[in-house]
């Protein structure tokens, strides 16, 4: 097959290399999308991250193509639907990292209560001192995981250590492993108005868009504090950048945005077809919480550790590997135009 690997950076193409005893192989560090797509429209086999554009547009102009491995394990960014009417089969990468997006998630959360950013730059700027840096205990808050599919229950985990107390919301609850971690489960509203502290751990659909609103923000605890290590369009931007500023919420720390691509891309929004008046405003309300005080935002690098990255990357080749051999693994979409109508939280 002809495969091309996508959005590759240097540590992972030597791993993609052993594909190349058995296929003609293109690493390189281009996402996909309408530009990039002309000079690969004989690829049969594609494998891009989350920057990559997968819809209609993209996808009809390859007509070779018969497999999309992508190195995630969400997959809102693939148009399956159309992958379903030309039979492209379309596998992802469903775990490879529940520990390391759970520790990010305190990551976030401890440079919150800690105050570590002031406190860094005070230090580096020759200020030693505490004053004005108080924070506040994670032991005895109330945190509400919104998911508990693998990476929600590892946050439980962690949890735990802290001597948090939570409550989660799941359309499918599991009563036996909330009875061994002793958490409850609880409905939608109670969460919001209960917990201290609300952390997202759902894939991005149409049911979870804008799951966090103004009206959600409304029921939240005054001073709550937001964590989202999931996707971005999970919370209204706008709405959010209102309760910060309100005081609604406290603060809020985020390895996603709404509009992500466009952040990377903004002379594109500006000039083309792409400047709609929604995607200015959030790119616009992306630019305030880049730069508010009480927001912390990492570039959606949660899963970045070693270890992480190996397991997708091996996990992206025996994808292909297997498809190859007329066994695909890990597909989500596929030739029987049959879409998973339910997606598992993350």
């Amino acid at each position: 097959m002809k495969v091309v690997i996508f959005e590759a950076e240097p540590r992972e193409a030597a791993v993609f290399e052993q594909l190349r005893k058995r296929h003609d192989l293109v690493v390189t560090e281009q996402p996909l999308n309408a530009d990039s797509v002309k000079r690969f429209t004989d690829a049969e086999a594609i494998s891009t991250f989350i920057y990559s554009r997968l819809d209609r547009a993209v996808l009809a102009r390859l007509p070779a193509a018969r497999l999309i491995a992508t190195r995630s394990t969400g997959y809102d960014h693939i148009d399956t639907g159309y992958c379903a009417e030309r039979g492209i089969t379309v596998c992802n990468v469903p775990t490879y990292g529940e520990n390391t997006v759970a520790e990010h998630v305190f990551a976030l959360l401890l440079a919150i209560s800690h105050r570590l950013r002031d406190a860094i730059e005070r230090a580096r700027s020759g200020w030693f001192s505490p004053q004005g840096l108080e924070g506040f205990d994670l032991a005895g808050k109330m945190l509400g995981v919104i998911g508990t599919g693998n990476i929600g229950r590892h946050v439980i985990r962690i949890a735990k250590g802290f001597a948090m107390s939570v409550v989660a919301f799941d359309l499918h609850p599991d009563a036996e492993f909330a009875d061994r971690l002793d958490f409850r489960y609880t409905d939608l509203d109670e969460l919001l108005s209960s917990a201290d502290i609300i952390t997202l751990h759902v894939p991005s659909s149409p049911q979870t868009h804008h799951l966090l609103n103004a009206e959600a923000f409304a029921r939240m605890k005054q001073g709550a504090v937001v964590i989202n290590t999931a996707r971005g369009d999970l919370i209204d931007a706008i709405a959010l950048v209102q309760a910060l500023i309100s005081g609604k919420v406290a603060a809020a720390g985020l390895d996603v945005l709404p509009d992500e691509p466009l952040i990377r891309e903004e002379a594109e929004l500006v000039s083309s077809n792409f400047a709609r008046e929604q995607l200015l405003h959030n790119l616009v309300a992306d630019h305030v919480l880049l730069r508010m005080p009480n927001v912390i935002v990492t570039p959606h690098s949660a899963f970045n550790t070693r270890e992480a990255v190996e397991r997708i990357i091996a996990t992206t080749v025996e994808n292909i590997a297997a498809f190859a051999d007329g066994r695909p693994q890990n597909v989500v979409a596929g030739p029987s135009g049959t879409t998973p109508a339910a997606r598992r939280p993350i």
